[in-house]
């Protein structure tokens, strides 16, 4: 009997003991001001970051000039998160390299850039999509660099126009929307000997995400009429086990949707500010749009949990960042952001 009275006691001053460490443990200390939230890239004039926290309680506009004192540089094309720091790619030729919790600069990778676009990345390495001379059809490339030494070490040859890029093991793939002209094709880069081949769509492929069923979609948005050359836009599905089209669904002429974010199962595009959504099993487009949103112009779309953000983007005063629910349609929050709001992202 003593015994077990002994052992009850025992067991109490352990569990007492954890819960007494438990309750003592010091909280982990914030990585920086802007850890947990919504950035907003903006094309400027001046180019800038915007920060809303993930509770919409707080925002602040021009984050990287009132960390760092200065200016982005002309035109903010993109950011790519890679670890703990962000890499903000300008078009003037140069990539800023911050902490992505206080946005303090850290360096800067100018040399072997021209007109960077998109930044992806595969361990200790980044590829940066480039257009060179953007008025020469035959010197775009993609710059290989070393995030170690922020170094360009290499460039691969590409078609016109290469815009964004996606990494997926070792294969690397460009949409080249075609710059100043009009591309119509995919490269896949093999990472490990940088040969690369291409995919033929439709004119103007840009967004592209991997689905759930581990293929490769594409939205091209077509020639507009005004080019003389009209061309349908389509969201071209990809086997990226051997680089065959799976599927390719037209819209309809006059359509030219340029706005693509995926989510669970859903491709989300916006035509004429209708947002519509796309199964990854859908043999067909859908006809019938989940909601409309309020966006004079939509420049930038995304989505993170049951929230799709739009950037209504003004190029003459701040753009507004609008929120909506996705399962009602409803918009429930707005924050005003930079001039020429474009890229939504989460950090």
């Amino acid at each position: 009997m003593k015994k077990i009275i002994y052992s009850v006691l025992t067991l109490a001053l352990l569990v007492t003991s954890c819960s007494n460490d438990d309750d003592l443990a010091t909280p982990s200390e914030p990585l920086g001001a802007y850890e947990d939230g919504i950035i907003v890239s903006s094309e400027g004039g001046p180019s800038s970051i915007s920060y809303v926290s993930n509770d919409f309680s707080t925002s602040e506009n021009q984050v990287y000039f009132n960390v760092n004192g200065e200016n982005l540089g002309v035109y903010l094309q993109s950011v790519g998160f890679h670890e703990d720091k962000a890499y903000i790619v300008v078009d003037a030729g140069t990539i800023s390299v911050v902490n992505r919790y206080t946005f303090e600069n850290l360096g800067t990778i100018s040399t072997g850039l021209s007109l960077p676009r998109y930044i992806a990345f595969n361990g200790d390495t980044a590829y940066v999509s480039d257009w060179a001379d953007p008025n020469n059809a035959t010197d775009d490339y993609i710059a290989v660099v070393d995030l170690n030494s922020n170094t360009v070490t290499s460039s691969i040859a590409v078609s016109e126009g290469p815009e964004q890029v996606l990494v997926n093991s070792n294969k690397l793939y460009v949409s080249h929307k075609g710059g100043y002209n009009t591309n119509n094709v995919v490269t896949v880069v093999n990472t490990e000997d940088n040969t690369t081949e291409t995919i033929t769509v439709d004119s103007k492929p840009d967004e592209m995400a991997i689905n759930n069923d581990g293929d490769l979609i594409v939205l091209s948005g077509g020639n507009e009429s005004w080019t003389g050359n009209e061309t349908q836009a389509s969201i071209t599905k990809i086997d990226m086990s051997n680089n065959s089209i799976i599927s390719s669904l037209a819209f309809e002429t006059g359509l030219h949707p340029g706005l693509m974010a995926y989510n669970n199962g859903m491709a989300y595009y916006i035509v004429n500010n209708e947002v519509f959504g796309l199964t990854d099993d859908a043999t067909t487009l859908p006809a019938t749009p989940l909601f409309s949103v309020s966006a004079a112009y939509a420049y930038g779309l995304s989505i993170k949990d049951n929230n799709l953000f739009v950037t209504d983007a003004s190029f003459t005063e701040n753009s507004t960042l609008l929120i909506y629910d996705i399962l009602t349609g409803a918009e429930t929050n707005s924050f005003p952001v930079g001039i020429g709001a474009s890229k939504i992202y989460f950090n």
